[in-house]
């Protein structure tokens, strides 16, 4: 055997791909990094800035405060407080003198409020991992192990093909054959790029993501507007006039009508508010951003693997309409390249093949394989 050979071989068996250790199943992410990232941002920034809140609740004591009379005792001032800031309630006159109202009572549920916004955030991810994340997880584990089959499919094919070139006394009836099979598309991989195929008239995936995309869009815009009203109807009153002459104080006649109170808390919850809603704002075209990315194919992905033998799902163009289910599973599968092994022996080789002076005689990775075995200089000419 010849020193060409010999090296071939040894080329040929580096290149086919190890059996995984261990089990892909625990290593694939089914959220994308920017969804991953929403999440954080959206259901942590409330539960962070709600604990700050509590935290100063307890550490100042109490929330409100207000100037009692004079001749109040110390627990007639507690009972002051405790009382207006159990109805907070503003006692005011309009222009033409008469008494008004206006209640107060959503500074007091507003720490709570934030809650619910941290839990109405996490809904969609909760919508996803539920409805969409197991079939995604098969389908992902099965293309990712197909894609890398079908690699090793061609290296042990390209090593097959140099033993019947070597063992054929008629070179030419051996490059007739071998061109043959390639317009009969015997080197296919028919499982895969069916199941492809497939994917690309399902929109059960695509259809969950967009929702997903679109509840958390409206879920930002809903808490953006409570804030701002909030904002506009009471964040601007820190001080307010209480009534405590109610009950069985109503008819003593030492107690003021009104006594005026300040929230201890207020600026807190400015700038707790202003926080979320400048967040939230900004987060809002990250969203927009990930809803569009179904409009326009990955092709990057799927261009490297038309290397293996008639893998062309791009070429026959069987790409359509972007919005369906393959489109996700590439997004998908852009995010778990570190489990797709293939991928990286098979941008190595583009690269080389954009390299290469001659590029019509690299077409896939046969052509390639061939030619690093040798087989190409013993291809008679044309």
């Amino acid at each position: 055997m010849s020193l060409s050979h010999t090296a071939a071989e040894y080329m040929l068996s580096d290149a086919l791909l190890p059996h995984p250790s261990g089990s892909r199943a625990k290593g694939l992410r089914l959220e994308l990094p920017s969804d991953r990232l929403l999440k954080f941002v959206t259901v942590g920034l409330p539960l962070f800035l709600v604990s700050l809140a509590f935290a100063q609740e307890f550490s100042a004591g109490s929330q409100i405060s207000c100037f009692s009379p004079t001749n109040f005792t110390g627990k007639q001032s507690a009972y002051a407080d405790t009382a207006c800031w159990d109805s907070l309630v503003h006692h005011g006159f309009d222009a033409e003198g008469h008494a008004v109202t206006k209640s107060l009572w959503a500074l007091k549920v507003f720490p709570y409020s934030l809650l619910v916004v941290a839990v109405l955030m996490y809904l969609p991810y909760l919508l996803w991992r539920y409805t969409a994340a197991s079939a995604l997880h098969s389908d992902l584990l099965f293309i990712i192990d197909e894609l890398d089959k079908s690699y090793n499919r061609s290296v042990r094919l390209v090593q097959h093909m140099r033993k019947v070139q070597q063992a054929s006394a008629e070179p030419e009836r051996f490059w007739e054959e071998y061109e043959r099979a390639r317009r009969e598309r015997y080197f296919e991989f028919p499982l895969l790029e069916r199941y492809l195929t497939c994917k690309q008239h399902a929109h059960s995936l695509a259809f969950v993501y967009i929702l997903r995309n679109l509840l958390l869009l409206l879920f930002l815009a809903a808490t953006c507007l409570y804030l701002v009203f909030l904002h506009l109807s009471i964040f601007f009153q820190d001080e307010f006039s209480c009534s405590i002459k109610t009950g069985l104080l109503q008819a003593e006649p030492h107690i003021p009508l009104l006594i005026p109170c300040k929230l201890v808390l207020f600026s807190v919850f400015q700038l707790i508010s202003l926080s979320v809603c400048g967040v939230y704002v900004l987060l809002i075209p990250v969203v927009i951003y990930n809803a569009l990315q179904l409009c326009q194919w990955d092709k990057g992905l799927l261009s490297v693997y038309e290397m293996l033998p008639a893998f062309d799902l791009l070429s026959r163009k069987m790409l359509t309409c972007p919005v369906n289910d393959l489109n996700v599973i590439l997004l998908f599968l852009r995010a778990n390249i570190s489990e797709l092994t293939s991928f990286s022996r098979l941008n190595a080789v583009s690269a080389l093949r954009e390299a290469t002076a001659n590029k019509q005689d690299i077409d896939t990775v046969v052509d390639f394989m061939t030619l690093l075995a040798g087989l190409e200089a013993a291809k008679p000419p044309r």
